[in-house]
C-alpha cells in the first residue's frame, strides 16, 4: 500500500448554509449549520485515506478543545496523526464559511498566530517512507523544509498553490507538481489569461504546472503544450473543500504512477463527487465509487 504525507494546516470549519451570500451588512438567518474539520492539507489527507492509501498528516494545532476535535476527526477517517505538533496554551485555527444555494462559498479563515512556524521538530520524521508528499502554502516554513528534503530523496512532491499573503515563488521553484487555484495563479503571475499565466509559472517551476478553474476544469502544461480536462457535470450541493480534495486525489494518483492525463482525470472525478454532498469531507468518495463514476461517464 502506498504511503503519502500531507504537510500544512488543519482548521475547524463552521459552515453556514444560506440562500445567497450577503453583500451588505445586517442580520441573516442560516438554513443549516455544520461544524467539521478543514484546512487544505488536512482535508487532502482525509481524501487520500478514503481512497485507500496510508497517509500521515503533519501540521500544528493548539491544546484547546478545537485542536482535540481536529485530531479526533482525522483519526476517525484513518489519517495518522502521530506527527501533529500540539502547542501548549495555544488556540487552533478556525474558519467561518457561508455556502449559498448554488454551492458556492465564502471563507473567512483565522490562522492562529499561537502556532509557531518552527521546523526543528520535523527532523525526527523518516522522509524516506513516503511515495509522494503533498504540501499546502499556509505553513510556508514547513512546506519549504519538506520540499527540500523530498528533493534530496527523489520523492515526487505536489504543492497546493492557493492564495496566501506570502510570496510562494520559492515553494513553486522547489516542487515537482504545482497545482494552482485560479486566484493563486493570478496572484503569482499577475495575469488572468490562462495560457500566459501557466507559462509564467513554468518559468519558476522545474516540474509541471496546473490550474483548477472550477466548472471550467483543469488546465496544465505537458511537453510545452497546454492541455485541458473538462469538469464533470454533477449536481453541485457544496464546493467547500473541493480544491483540497482534488489535491489529495492528485497525490494519490501520482503515488500510484498514473500518467498526468489519468491523474488529472482521477482528481477531477473525486472532486466532482465531493461537490454532490454538503460539508467539506462528508462527500469524499472511496475508490470504488470513483471507478464506478468514471465508468458511467
Amino acid at each position: 500500500m502506498k504511503k503519502i504525507a500531507c504537510v500544512g494546516i488543519a482548521v475547524q470549519d463552521k459552515i453556514y448554509y444560506v440562500d445567497s451570500i450577503p453583500t451588505t451588512g445586517g442580520k441573516f438567518v442560516a438554513k443549516d449549520y455544520k461544524e467539521v474539520g478543514g484546512g487544505p492539507a488536512a482535508t487532502a489527507a482525509v481524501a487520500i485515506a478514503k481512497l485507500g492509501a496510508n497517509v500521515d498528516f503533519i501540521g500544528r494545532v493548539g491544546d484547546d478543545a478545537t485542536g482535540a476535535t481536529i485530531i479526533a476527526e482525522l483519526k476517525s477517517y484513518g489519517v495518522n496523526t502521530d506527527f501533529i505538533r500540539i502547542y501548549d496554551n495555544a488556540r487552533s485555527s478556525q474558519s467561518a464559511i457561508l455556502v449559498d444555494n448554488q454551492g458556492e462559498r465564502l471563507i473567512i479563515n483565522y490562522p492562529s498566530p499561537d502556532l509557531l512556524t518552527e521546523t526543528q521538530w520535523l527532523e525526527h520524521i523518516d522522509f524516506s517512507q513516503y511515495d509522494a508528499i503533498l504540501c499546502d502554502v499556509r505553513w510556508h516554513e514547513g512546506t519549504e523544509y519538506y520540499l527540500k528534503k523530498a528533493k534530496q530523496l527523489n520523492i515526487p512532491t505536489i504543492l497546493d498553490a492557493d492564495i496566501t499573503p506570502q510570496d510562494i515563488s520559492k515553494l513553486v521553484s522547489l516542487v515537482d507538481h504545482a497545482v494552482f487555484s485560479e486566484p493563486g495563479l493570478t496572484k503569482l503571475t499577475n495575469s488572468t489569461e490562462t495560457s500566459q499565466a501557466l507559462n509564467i509559472a513554468k518559468q519558476l517551476c522545474k516540474g509541471h504546472v496546473y490550474v483548477t478553474k472550477g466548472s471550467k476544469g483543469c488546465f496544465w502544461l505537458e511537453d510545452n503544450k497546454e492541455k485541458h480536462y473538462d469538469a464533470f457535470k454533477v449536481k453541485v450541493v457544496d464546493t467547500t473543500g473541493a480544491g483540497d480534495v482534488f489535491h489529495g486525489a492528485f497525490a494519490y494518483a501520482l503515488a500510484h504512477k498514473y500518467t498526468l492525463q489519468q491523474t488529472v482525470e482521477f482528481a477531477t472525478a473525486v472532486a466532482a463527487l465531493k461537490c454532490t454532498m454538503s460539508g467539506g469531507r462528508q462527500g469524499i468518495p472511496n475508490l470504488q465509487q470513483v471507478k464506478l463514476f468514471l465508468t458511467e461517464q
